[in-house]
């Protein structure tokens, strides 16, 4: 590294979305790319850390904002070191998600919220974990996005970038992660 090259800034990336969006795969694509460039990047699976961080928590309101607040935690302590952070968790409260921003605005953290708007269907039609299925043939209640007790979710009303990855290349979303760190100098 150059001299005259400011040390990289830590952000959180923090994508949103219903199940089989597309957060994760968005998430890895971009981190890929960043660290050919060079950047630490880390890429927190809402699902992976949930069995490490959250392995007691249901799917209660409570419980999945506890677990959107361990994640956001975790977040922080990463992106406040210099490392740019893609979280990539369903988090599907508003005022969990606010929450988390908060904290980063609390330590001069940057903070960018991301909503991958991938519609239901398109969502349901990938089905990468089987969740969809499970819900139509009634082994799962409460997946979000399908409505009914538990399976709200609150759409951000004013994210820093919403993405719908239906119909597009990853390349092509990925791009427009990378253009929103570029102008923020933080890519």
């Amino acid at each position: 590294m150059s001299t005259d090259t400011a040390p990289a800034r830590g952000t959180t990336v923090w994508l949103t979305g219903l199940p089989s969006a597309g957060k994760t795969t968005l998430a890895e694509a971009l981190a890929q790319r960043l660290r050919a460039e060079g950047r630490p990047v880390e890429v927190l699976d809402g699902d992976v850390l949930r069995a490490v961080l959250s392995p007691e928590l249901g799917y209660s309101r409570a419980d999945r904002d506890a677990n959107v607040a361990r994640i956001g935690w975790v977040a922080g302590r990463l992106a406040g070191h210099g490392v740019l952070v893609l979280a990539a968790v369903v988090s599907p409260f508003a005022a969990a998600r606010d929450a988390v921003r908060a904290e980063h605005e609390a330590r001069s953290v940057p903070f960018f919220e991301v909503h991958v708007a991938t519609p239901v269907q398109v969502c349901a039609d990938r089905d990468v974990k089987g969740l969809y299925a499970r819900q139509r043939d009634g082994a799962l209640a409460g997946l979000t996005g399908t409505g009914g007790p538990g399976g709200e979710y609150e759409p951000p009303s004013t994210p820093d970038l919403r993405l719908d990855t239906s119909g597009r290349s990853i390349d092509d979303a990925v791009d427009e992660l990378f253009a929103l760190l570029r102008k923020e100098n933080l890519a």
